[in-house]
């Protein structure tokens, strides 16, 4: 194993005072010509058709590899969305698929290519892993990772898989990104991040110094990659509004702008899967303008985290998972507001379909549903929390063996968010964390006299999964 003292020496310590804002004098006095260019080369071999961007302009390599760039003013970085059939270039596993734009005038990229076919491939979505402090990391390294590291060890030999951090990687602590990173090392496949509010440089100006930080650490806040025919999408759709720590769901022009430019290289039947931080489908102040660049693709699916439970929302063909946390209740106890337990979201490609289910930490992969029981005054209650439930799962109900039908989906609380998290003497250690009510609990009542109650939920995908109780 890694000495973790010598690989956060390497990293580096993230606090303000580590960096240097790249909004300063002394970066903007770096010389370099207007124009920049490079080569994508694989060994002597240039790569042809391969988006190079800074951010603000798109441009593909010709035939020898070759491309030519004219930096915007407000660029810092310039970076490559990695083709379908090679590696991701990462350092330590964290993704480095850029370069930090300094006084040189060339910039090439190097890529390996992939020995397998990346048609199919699975990738997994970790949202707000959101540590504070050492404890909260010792609870991440001791439960997410070993988690991670046996899900891996259950895959296929030579199963392709990355993971996406779809941010609030820390709770607003920047010291703690090398302990981040070392989980991602630790997990031992290639990850992407994207910027969380608490993510963050706060008080330090506007909307555009708040992600120095996060730039040194992780590079640019926006970008693309590809593998098989899936192209992934990372936004930034966090705004700082400058004061203290006041922010809204929100993506920039300059970013909307790029995403179009992105998109013209992208077949429109291809699976689409864009990441991000804050809920579109209800949390985006300008979601009908980032929907709008959407339109004539037919596979589309975001990525979202920051609510601390686990929402699925379909518009217009567009399939939202608003994830659970890799934290739950930040750290608390085992489940999330809603009673998601804590976990990740699990996706297989296989071309341009995606499957997917959630995993939560310390369970099986069976395990996706938890029932309850309770007793009114003349009869009694069946509770059933289904926590990645869409409309098109089927979730039935049987009494001592008999099947009884379908359950009634209701909006609800999870009996033990109550238990754990109601009340301002709760939970222990962080009070804040309150029961949420969600649209993934359905219930059913029985007489009395019933011994025993199942719960059986089927998916989208066919696949059945179980969950009984004595009463």
């Amino acid at each position: 194993m890694m000495n973790r003292r010598s690989f956060i020496q390497r990293m580096g310590l993230v606090t303000g005072a580590a960096f240097v804002s790249l909004n300063s004098k002394a970066f903007n006095q770096l010389k370099r010509e207007k124009t920049i260019k490079g080569r994508v080369l694989s060994g002597k071999k240039g790569i042809a058709n391969v988006v190079i961007s800074d951010g603000f302009s798109v441009v593909l390599t010709d035939a020898k590899g070759n491309y030519t760039i004219e930096p915007n003013e407000k660029a810092v970085s310039i970076f490559m969305s990695t083709p379908s059939g090679y590696e991701f270039k990462t350092d330590d596993r964290v993704a480095r698929h850029y370069e930090k734009l300094g006084s040189r005038n060339e910039y090439d990229f190097e890529l390996k290519a992939l020995k397998l076919n990346d048609n199919r491939h699975k990738f997994i979505i970790w949202a707000d892993p959101q540590v504070k402090n050492k404890k909260d990391v010792k609870q991440m390294m001791e439960t997410s990772v070993p988690d991670v590291q046996q899900l891996l060890k259950n895959m296929p030999k030579d199963t392709l898989v990355h993971g996406i951090c779809v941010g609030d990687i820390v709770w607003d602590n920047h010291a703690l990104f090398p302990d981040y990173n070392l989980a991602v090392s630790q997990m031992g496949i290639p990850f992407f991040q994207a910027l969380g509010n608490h993510d963050m440089d706060y008080r330090k100006g506007g909307d555009e110094t708040s992600d120095v930080t996060f730039k040194e650490v992780y590079g640019p806040t926006y970008y693309s990659f590809n593998r098989g025919k899936a192209h992934y999408v990372v936004l930034d759709d966090v705004r700082y509004l400058g004061t203290e720590r006041e922010y809204d769901g929100y993506i920039t022009e300059d970013q909307l702008n790029w995403l179009g430019k992105d998109l013209e290289h992208v077949d429109k039947n291809n699976l689409l899967i864009i990441n991000l931080h804050i809920p579109v489908h209800n949390s985006v102040k300008n979601k009908e303008d980032f929907y709008a660049l959407l339109k004539g693709y037919t596979n589309v699916h975001i990525m979202s985290g920051h609510t601390h439970f686990n929402k699925n929302v379909i518009r217009d063909g567009i399939y939202e998972h608003n994830h659970g946390t890799v934290c739950g209740a930040w750290w608390t106890g085992p489940i999330c507001e809603d009673g998601t337990p804590r976990g990740y979201g699990v996706y297989d490609v296989d071309g341009t379909k995606l499957t997917w289910y959630y995993k939560s930490t310390g369970l099986e992969r069976e395990k996706q549903v938890s029932v309850f029981t309770d007793r009114l005054t003349n009869q009694s209650r069946l509770i059933a929390n289904v926590w990645n439930w869409d409309p098109d799962w089927k979730v039935e109900y049987f009494l001592d063996g008999k099947a009884m039908g379908l359950m009634e989906n209701q909006i609800g609380y999870d009996p033990l968010s109550v238990t754990l998290y109601k009340g301002d003497q709760l939970p222990a250690g962080r009070t804040f964390p309150e029961p949420r009510k969600t649209d993934h609990i359905f219930v059913a009542h029985f007489d009395p006299s019933v011994k025993k109650v199942k719960v059986t939920a089927t998916d989208r995908f066919g696949e059945k999964f179980s969950a009984e109780a004595e009463v």
